[in-house]
């Protein structure tokens, strides 16, 4: 397949020949894909619609190694978790054609990486291996270069002080809902004529709340970050270790995918039906980065579509991973 040409999809036309073109060469190529699709007795020469493709319950990527059978690689990007948690592998043949995704979406909807520092408070990815999201901030400071670019594991006083000496410069904080949380606390324990952070401080989160605070909406984390950073500029990034493709939200918890990524919003209880537009339904994502793993991934996330955006609402707790079961194993 030409990789590259993803990057130069222009309209839904375009989208719909490359997810067909994607789709039977998966079909022909990936293993495991081929057999979930047999299974659902779905014939690949009669998938002419993006709603006709089978979308591989991500679950599989916890017991199945999801990889085009012409590839042999090592690098492979893991789930958070416990230790005595199964985690998800997602095998990367190509980390050229995952930094391309990474730089074309971040510039699509925020700028150029060059034009930025990064900062990144990320804790809990930093202190495991194989973090795609790492690898992603990693890639974004090298493109940066600035020499102000790096981490901050839980030394809020240090991250706290480079802030204040950045005041006239472009600055992007990735982080952790949790981890961001945490800063804002030991912010509000300083006094408010010492915290003089960037006018032009972006505040990226990365969800993260799970077992670590108090649950809270997406509204009500974007408001306190909001107020407590003193900065409107509180964005969130949309992705996982299973995909190679970012969407991100500008505001009012409405995400945006790039050319090559698609939302699309199934029915909860049957998973071969959509709902329309404004109805929550549970996600299902076309991320055409995915050229050697699988690019038709169906979530464990509860959202809906508004106009050309959508929003995540929450996760599917103990879903019937309907169609699979033979394969989950």
């Amino acid at each position: 397949m030409e990789l590259k040409n993803i990057f130069n999809i222009e309209n839904e036309q375009d989208f719909l020949n490359a997810s067909l073109k994607t789709f039977r060469y998966q079909y022909g190529n990936v293993e495991i894909y081929r057999k979930f699709v047999d299974f659902l007795k779905v014939n690949p020469d009669e998938v002419d619609s993006l709603v006709k493709i089978p979308f591989l319950p991500i679950e599989m990527f916890k017991n199945h190694q999801i990889l085009d059978k012409n590839i042999d690689t090592d690098l492979f990007f893991q789930s958070s978790g416990t230790t005595q948690m199964n985690l998800s592998k997602h095998f990367i043949a190509d980390t050229e054609l995952y930094e391309e995704s990474i730089y074309k979406s971040f510039d699509q909807f925020i700028g150029k990486p060059e034009d930025f520092i990064f900062l990144g408070l990320l804790p809990s990815y930093l202190e495991r291996q194989n973090s795609s999201l790492i690898y992603m901030v990693d890639y974004l400071m090298k493109k940066s270069g600035k020499p102000e670019n790096g981490y901050f594991l839980y030394n809020h006083a240090e991250l706290f002080e480079l802030l204040n000496t950045l005041k006239d410069k472009k600055v992007i904080l990735f982080g952790v809902s949790f981890a961001l949380l945490d800063f804002l606390d030991y912010c509000h324990e300083q006094s408010e004529e010492s915290m003089n952070f960037p006018e032009n401080l972006v505040v990226i989160e990365t969800g993260g709340m799970k077992g670590r605070k108090e649950e809270m909406t997406k509204d009500e984390l974007l408001k306190i970050l909001q107020e407590g950073l003193k900065t409107e500029k509180i964005y969130s990034e949309y992705s996982m270790t299973e995909l190679l493709s970012q969407a991100y939200s500008l505001g009012n918890n409405e995400y945006e995918c790039p050319n090559w990524m698609r939302i699309m919003v199934r029915n909860a209880e049957d998973p071969l039906a959509y709902e329309k537009e404004g109805r929550t339904g549970a996600i299902n994502i076309i991320d055409l980065a995915n050229t050697h793993s699988c690019s038709f991934i169906a979530t464990q996330d509860l959202g809906k579509i508004i106009g050309d955006k959508f929003q995540v609402l929450g996760r599917i707790d103990h879903s019937d991973i309907r169609g699979c079961s033979l394969l989950v194993s």
